[in-house]
C-alpha cells in the first residue's frame, strides 16, 4: 500500500476564493490551529493525530449548488462533523458565518453552507460504542 505508515500524514484541501478566509472558518468551527499560512494555502490541524484541512486560493472556484441541480457546480465533497448538541453546534457554526441550508434531506443531520458555498453535515452520533463513520 504505496508504502505508507501510521505516522504519514493525510488531509483534505478545500478550494475557495480565499484560502485565509475559509481557513479561519473551519479553525473556529472545528477548533483547530492553523499551522502553516502562506497566504493562498493554509493548513489547519487538530493537534494530534496524522489528518489535516488545507485550503487552497482557487480565483477559477465556483460555489456548488445545494441540492445539486442538473447543469450547475455540484459538490465534490463534503464534510461531516460531529458535534455533542445539534444545535448549539448550528448555532455555533451560524455564528462563524455558515448558512443553514434550506434543504435539510434527514431529521437528526444538518447540512449548512460554509462562507464559500461548501455543504457540510453537523451531526449527533446515535452510538456513542461506534467509532469513526460520518452519517452525511
Amino acid at each position: 500500500m504505496l508504502g505508507r505508515s501510521g505516522k504519514h500524514y493525510w488531509g483534505v484541501v478545500l478550494e475557495a476564493p480565499d484560502a485565509r478566509e475559509l481557513a479561519r472558518f473551519y479553525a473556529t468551527v472545528l477548533g483547530w490551529r492553523i499551522v502553516k499560512d502562506e497566504g493562498d494555502w493554509v493548513t489547519l490541524h487538530p493537534g494530534e493525530g496524522v489528518g489535516y484541512l488545507s485550503v487552497n486560493t482557487s480565483p477559477e472556484y465556483e460555489r456548488p449548488v445545494w441540492p445539486p441541480q442538473p447543469g450547475q457546480q455540484q459538490m465534490m465533497l463534503h464534510l461531516d462533523i460531529q458535534v455533542d448538541d445539534l444545535e448549539r453546534g448550528v448555532d455555533a457554526a451560524v455564528g462563524a458565518g455558515a448558512t443553514l441550508a434550506g434543504y435539510q434531506p434527514q431529521d437528526d443531520v444538518r447540512v449548512l453552507l460554509d462562507p464559500a458555498g461548501h455543504p457540510f453535515c453537523l451531526y449527533v452520533d446515535q452510538d456513542p460504542e461506534e467509532e469513526g463513520g460520518g452519517e452525511g
